[in-house]
């Protein structure tokens, strides 16, 4: 591990957390793919356009995230049998309930907070900039889009309750 100047011996935690991160990753972006397909009613076209969008971000954080494992010289975790054996992230029921469906997202979101959160702190204690770089960005953003979630459920929360 020369190149990056981080031993193998000393990432082997911050390994592990990414490939937890790659498996919470893969089944939140099916619990996305299910929600788009099934969503209907009077909210369809925002939230369609909205789990694409997300199902769209997740495809590329699991690229990248499976390339920051590959860049630290380890294997990421492949195979779909391992993301289920290993995830926080449940796989969702399909349903068509809107407001089930962006609270099992702010769910999964909350599971990959933390995840990131876990990551960041190990990479730390081995001076990993790059992932702590690259994850933090991704905290950000899902971050944000969790609060605008959030907010779009208030909303239409309080909207259903006055009529």
């Amino acid at each position: 591990m020369n190149y990056l100047g981080l031993k193998s011996e000393n990432i082997e935690t911050t390994v592990n957390e990414l490939n937890q991160l790659l498996s919470n990753y893969h089944i939140y972006y099916q619990n996305l793919r299910n929600f788009h397909w099934n969503v209907n009613g009077e909210n369809f076209f925002d939230l369609h356009e909205k789990f694409e969008g997300l199902y769209t971000d997740a495809r590329e954080r699991i690229d990248e995230i499976a390339e920051r494992i590959l860049t630290l010289r380890a294997t990421p975790v492949s195979q779909f049998s391992q993301y289920l054996r290993r995830a926080e992230v449940e796989e969702a029921a399909i349903t068509q309930d809107e407001y089930e469906m962006v609270s099992t997202i702010l769910s999964n979101h909350g599971v990959l907070i933390k995840n990131f959160r876990r990551v960041i702190r190990e990479a730390g204690t081995v001076n990993d900039e790059g992932t702590i770089d690259m994850i933090g960005g991704f905290l950000a953003n899902l971050e944000k889009q969790s609060w605008m979630l959030d907010a779009w459920q208030k909303q239409t929360k309080n909207a259903a309750v006055s009529a």
